[in-house]
């Protein structure tokens, strides 16, 4: 029986190239999918820092040149084999050597644009691979499905290529102005209207990979259903209301090996939903010594790890952070992101240095130690498309507070004191205070009702978040697909 191949397009994925999410969910799904008896293999640009740490595992395929604009470039084909899952990688140094992986915007928008034309261009015989299904992520990509119908589709085995087309945030759309993209991806003039790429006038990715995909997945089925709201939907609402039909939900899952406190190295001391309490204790007062806090392991620790953004929910933070303070509790805070509230949250470590410390960083290491040391992990998101740290949170006994939007809702079931269900706390509401009382509750069961917590962190601990079920569901659309 011959094996469905698929080929991932994405801008990164790890342990090759990492900024969030979209890194984590192509780095463990293609793997999955094998798993399931397809032939999964992932296609993405060759930054610079993949070179310097992968270059004698890499092996060139080809090379050739693109026209692009009024460009030629150079365009390279390498391959590397990584635990079970076959990559390729684009190369071209103009584009891809630099320092980060994402750069000034509107150069991105050129530098992706040729990534997208350089992927196709590679498809089957440079890449000795034909695959079935082209899964394309994030505005990044958003553009192959339109480049296959223009320029592809007539010729030989791309008749039949089908694609799928995933929203990871749709916050972020790859928006270009008309002539540049006319003249970087030499689309024709039908394709450049307000029924094919255009919005509000100019080419956007995203709207791109909804219009011309055969299917469109997002990343929980809550968020699915959002999108087609205009809160939600980022002004592609209506597109998507229009397409409605192709979108699906699947929520993504977590790495469970990679996540796991009964083996991680990083922690003072491993732990299982058996010893949780001991492991748990020993990791806060590691912590705490860490952060020259005071040593008490029965003081209720929030714990939040996040880019520090407005959708993180860090405005209603902000606005009763001195309430939160004024209790009985400690708060360490971890991530980067605007300046604003990395400023701002100076500002209250300064104010109570006492019981709170902002760790204005990225640390790998800091991180799994705080889901580690954590009683309540806060995850206030105004909109959240899936969310791993909620689910990471859980894995590590860590009670996670959110609201209930996107994946956020649809992992973390509210607990019940009546039934003893749930496996953590939620508001429904955009609201400080509600956020507020409920923490307020969730910190008097953590100190008063030991059998109820342990009961929220039992539930948390053993749930199943690993990407097998996700990877079934999206096996099933495959192949649902190609029957179609």
């Amino acid at each position: 029986m011959t094996k469905t191949k698929i080929l991932m397009v994405t801008s990164e994925c790890t342990p090759f190239a990492k900024t969030g999410g979209l890194a984590d969910v192509v780095g463990v799904l293609p793997g999955q999918l094998n798993k399931l008896g397809l032939d999964c293999r992932v296609v993405m640009p060759l930054y610079r820092q993949i070179k310097e740490k992968y270059i004698k595992q890499l092996h060139f395929m080809r090379w050739t040149t693109l026209k692009i604009g009024w460009r030629s470039m150079y365009s390279g084909l390498f391959s590397l084999e990584y635990e079970g899952v076959t990559y390729y990688f684009i190369d071209n140094e103009f584009y891809f050597n630099n320092q980060s992986i994402y750069t000034e915007y509107s150069y991105d928008i050129e530098r992706f644009s040729f990534f997208q034309r350089a992927v196709l261009d590679a498809l089957g015989a440079p890449m000795n691979f034909y695959p079935d299904i082209l899964h394309c992520h994030d505005w990044q990509a958003g553009m192959i499905p339109c480049l296959l119908d223009a320029h592809f589709r007539p010729h030989g085995y791309f008749t039949d290529l089908r694609t799928v087309f995933t929203i990871h945030n749709l916050k972020y759309q790859g928006i270009h102005g008309v002539n540049q993209i006319a003249d970087l991806m030499d689309l024709p003039s039908r394709y450049m209207t307000d029924y094919g790429i255009l919005k509000d006038g100019v080419p956007n990715f995203m709207k791109a990979g909804i219009v011309y995909s055969d299917l469109v997945t997002t990343v929980s089925p809550t968020y699915a259903k959002e999108i087609f709201l205009p809160f939600y939907g980022e002004g592609l609402d209506w597109v998507l209301r229009n397409y409605s039909y192709k979108v699906h939900g699947i929520l993504n899952g977590i790495d469970m090996d990679g996540w796991n406190p009964e083996t991680d190295e990083y922690l003072d001391k491993n732990y299982n939903v058996n010893n949780y309490k001991e492991g748990k204790d020993a990791n806060k007062l590691a912590m705490q010594e860490a952060m020259d806090l005071e040593r008490n392991p029965d003081k209720p620790m929030i714990t939040m790890v996040s880019r520090l953004v407005d959708q993180k929910g860090l405005d209603l933070i902000l606005r009763v952070i001195d309430e939160i303070l004024e209790e009985d509790c400690q708060f360490i805070l971890l991530g980067t992101g605007d300046s604003y509230y990395e400023n701002e949250l100076r500002q209250v470590e300064a104010r109570h240095h006492g019981n709170m410390r902002s760790l204005i960083m990225y640390s790998n290491d800091m991180s799994h130690r705080l889901y580690a040391a954590g009683d309540i992990f806060l995850m206030p998101s105004i909109f959240e498309p899936c969310g791993l740290s909620q689910m990471i949170a859980m894995r590590y006994g860590n009670a996670p507070l959110v609201r209930a939007t996107g994946g956020l809702k649809d992992t973390v079931e509210p607990y019940n004191v009546e039934t003893g269900e749930g496996n953590g706390f939620s508001f429904p509401n955009i609201n400080a205070h509600d956020m507020l009382f409920l923490l307020k509750d969730a910190m008097g069961l953590y100190r008063d009702h030991k059998d109820h917590w342990d009961n929220i962190v039992r539930h948390g601990m053993t749930g199943d978040y690993s990407w097998e079920k996700s990877a079934k569901r999206y096996a099933e659309l495959y192949q649902n697909l190609l029957e179609s």
